[in-house]
């Protein structure tokens, strides 16, 4: 039987408070990484990108042990010594790295909490215009849509039922305003619903009573109604 295989390089894992990061700063996980490596954060937001650098490596770790399970119970070894022994020294390596992987989730959250706490004390202005582009994409929003994650690149994208697609920093944008939210209860690899909360069906409403009613067009001539014609004296 072959040895372990070593973990390969791969793209960086998605971590189950990666939604909560990217809300509360509204930047996306690789953004900030780049700009941790920059030297441009501060120091709270530097000390949640360091914490999440190691969550992210720990649920590497977790995806590397789980996929090598289910390789070695797949049916593509023959059941032997060798192979129950292997089994369970992976069983214990899942273990660890899962244990390992809380543990680094549990740093994040104490990184992080302080930084949302600080954001909930500044909300965004209720009052504030939106912007024409923000306005249709509430507006695209409020008929369905949902966060998908493309199965090869894992990138993310915004498909509304209308057929529009509403770019994933915008999204972004629109929930660090708290004006829509998304279903985290399902993963990207499904769909994640986006919905518009009350402070966003209000601002898209304050937005369109403020939009000047257009001038009804006056009637061709022949057509119902017609307008009404003086009487004859």
């Amino acid at each position: 039987m072959p040895p372990d295989p070593a973990p390969a390089a791969a793209r960086r894992s998605v971590t189950p408070l990666d939604h909560r990061i990217e809300i509360v700063t509204g930047q996306d996980v690789d953004t900030l990484w780049t700009y941790r490596d920059r030297g441009v954060l501060d120091a709270p937001h530097a000390h949640l990108v360091d914490r999440h650098r190691e969550l992210a490596s720990a649920e590497t770790g977790v995806t590397f042990y789980r996929t090598l399970l289910h390789r070695l119970a797949s049916g593509e070894f023959p059941v032997d010594g060798a192979l129950l022994e292997r089994i369970d020294r992976t069983v214990d390596q899942l273990e660890e790295a899962a244990t390992e992987r809380d543990l680094a989730a549990h740093l994040v959250l104490a990184a992080l909490e302080p930084i949302e706490a600080t954001a909930l004390q500044d909300p965004p202005e209720a009052h504030e215009q939106l912007s024409t582009a923000d306005q249709a994409a509430l507006l695209c929003l409020a008929g369905g849509a949902k966060v998908h994650a493309h199965l090869l690149t894992g990138r993310l994208s915004v498909p509304t039922g209308s057929g529009t697609r509403i770019p994933y920093a915008q999204l972004q944008r629109l929930e660090a305003a708290r004006l829509v939210t998304r279903d985290t209860t399902h993963s990207v690899d499904v769909g994640q619903p986006v919905t518009l909360t009350d402070a966003g069906r209000t601002a898209l409403a304050g937005s369109r009573s403020h939009r000047p009613a257009a001038a009804p067009a006056p009637p061709r001539p022949g057509t119902w109604p017609t307008a009404p014609t003086r009487p004859r004296r």
